[in-house]
């Protein structure tokens, strides 16, 4: 990024991928400051020993075990799916989080599919360590007012994950068509981390429904995997990863440090942008069992010129996190515990669910975590900020949290701020591995869909050196509020959700 004029502190901002809805933006405002020094690395544990029982993280975390019928789990994930299938606008969030171990068979595979608001995940320490024989799905959405009948897309698929597990592809019972991938039709702010596609062909889009099959955008980060039918998926990035193939593209595939990558030489004919490694990155924090059955959270270090998934050749480097080190935040909590937590040195778990957060959580500590789980939420009350990033704060991570703008107007959803004093010095290049003053792994905004929306700008950032790695900037063009369709209704609807132009 070049210099902004009349600046002493260069801005050096690194984003893996920033999606936009092409109907408006929410816009990012960029300013200047420092960077943190490196954390010591720990290699992470392998579990061998989990425990029968889990810590009590909520009612909306489920929480599954390799002992357990698969047909049972089948039950419980199909009833989550049929709340949450089309609940777009809805206030239920789920994690569906799975212990070490191997779920299904090749003659009874393990078949689930994954709507709103859900977040599915392994429990290892490596991907290796859960095994779902038979497959983890999104499939399109038939909607009765699109443009045409039928009209099945994958356009609105939008707030749900996939990580830190392996899928052994089995479509045994499905029809000839759906047994011949595991589909993941989903668009943005849906991450794919850490997932390992065995045996079968992974879609990113659903050609088993009618049509128009439309899908538009998403996210594949530290995996691997086969065949990738990318189909109508209208722009995608990747990352180091490592695909065996990947067919065509729309508008804009992008591949960073993906080992298997289309060439770009035919560029724009086929629409692939291939850089051989990626510069800097760092892996979202996960959830894992550690060797003794207890819960922690891994939290990767940054690497540098990289290729290929960390966790395939034992580069995954960083620091486990006792539970215990956390906050473990519930949506009922008021804000000022959410902030006097942060204040007394704890990081935060934010558990599934919508938080209303009337006042800023100010994060002044360095390599503090935020970690939210089944798309945990932040709204904003009264015209607050809800995350405030304080600039002495070096190697924050803040992971898997949506934040919405609420009904008064708020300056900015979130703000990193720019450095004052002399906490961090800069370590960016040339002075082995860096930390990110902040990194922003599946972290998203909202202006409007769910309620009236208000922001003057969503992500403000006054900080050098912050690593942005799959965020979405969504300022509404449909949602809950009332508004009818036509172009009185659009320009009501943007009047009433404003955003400044950046």
């Amino acid at each position: 990024m070049s210099r902004p004029p009349r600046r002493r502190t260069p801005l050096r901002t690194v984003v893996s991928v920033l999606a936009l809805a092409v109907v408006g933006l929410a816009p990012l405002q960029l300013g200047g400051a420092a960077l943190a020094e490196a954390p010591a690395a720990q290699a992470a544990q392998h579990p061998k020993h989990p425990p029968t029982t889990a810590p009590d993280l909520g009612d909306r975390v489920v929480v599954f075990d390799p002992s357990m019928p698969v047909a049972d789990i089948e039950a419980r994930a199909e009833s989550i799916w049929t709340q949450q299938v089309d609940a777009e606008m809805s206030s239920e969030r789920w994690s569906l989080l799975f212990k070490p171990g191997t779920y299904g068979t090749d003659a009874d595979p393990l078949q689930i599919k994954v709507g709103y608001y859900t977040e599915v995940a392994g429990l290892g320490a490596s991907p290796s360590d859960v095994v779902i024989n038979g497959k983890v799905e999104v499939y399109n959405r038939c909607l009765t007012d699109g443009p045409t009948q039928p009209y099945c897309v994958a356009l609105n698929n939008f707030w749900r994950s996939m990580s830190n597990l392996t899928i052994n592809v089995n479509g045994l019972g499905q029809d000839g068509c759906r047994g011949s991938a595991n589909f993941w039709a989903a668009s943005q702010a849906s991450a794919l981390r850490r997932v390992d596609i065995r045996n079968g062909n992974l879609s990113l889009m659903d050609y088993c429904t009618a049509g128009p099959q439309y899908a538009s955008g998403g996210f594949l980060a530290n995996s691997r995997a086969g065949t990738i039918i990318n189909g109508s998926q209208q722009q995608w990035l990747t990352r180091n990863s490592e695909v065996a193939s990947w067919s065509n593209g729309v508008w804009n595939q992008v591949f960073a440090g993906t080992i298997g990558a289309p060439s770009e030489a035919n560029f724009p004919t086929e629409t692939y942008t291939t850089l051989d490694t990626t510069e800097v990155s760092r892996e979202k924090p996960y959830l894992f069992l550690d060797d003794s059955g207890a819960w922690r959270v891994h939290v990767p270090a940054a690497r540098t010129g990289s290729r290929g998934p960390d966790w395939t050749v034992g580069a995954d480097t960083g620091r486990d996190l006792p539970l215990s080190a956390f906050h473990v935040a519930r949506p009922d909590q008021p804000a000022r515990v959410l902030a006097t937590a942060l204040a007394r040195g704890k990081h935060l778990l934010l558990t599934p669910g919508v938080y209303d957060v009337d006042r800023s959580l100010v994060i002044r500590r360095s390599d503090t975590v935020v970690l939210g789980m089944g798309q945990a939420t932040l709204t904003a009350v009264g015209g607050s900020t809800p995350i405030v990033v304080d600039g002495k704060a070096g190697g924050v991570v803040i992971a898997g949290v949506t934040i919405d703008a609420g009904t008064g107007l708020s300056r900015s959803l979130m703000h990193l701020e720019a450095r004052r004093g002399h906490g961090h010095g800069h370590h960016w290049r040339g002075h082995g591995t860096p930390t990110p003053t902040t990194t922003l792994n599946d972290v998203y905004f909202r202006v409007g869909g769910p309620h009236v929306g208000r922001t003057q700008t969503a992500l403000v950032i006054d900080a050098d050196d912050v690593l942005i790695d799959h965020i979405w900037v969504w300022r509404a063009d449909h949602g809950i509020e009332g508004f009818t369709a036509g172009a009185s209704g659009d320009t009501d609807r943007w009047r009433t959700k404003p955003a400044a132009s950046a």
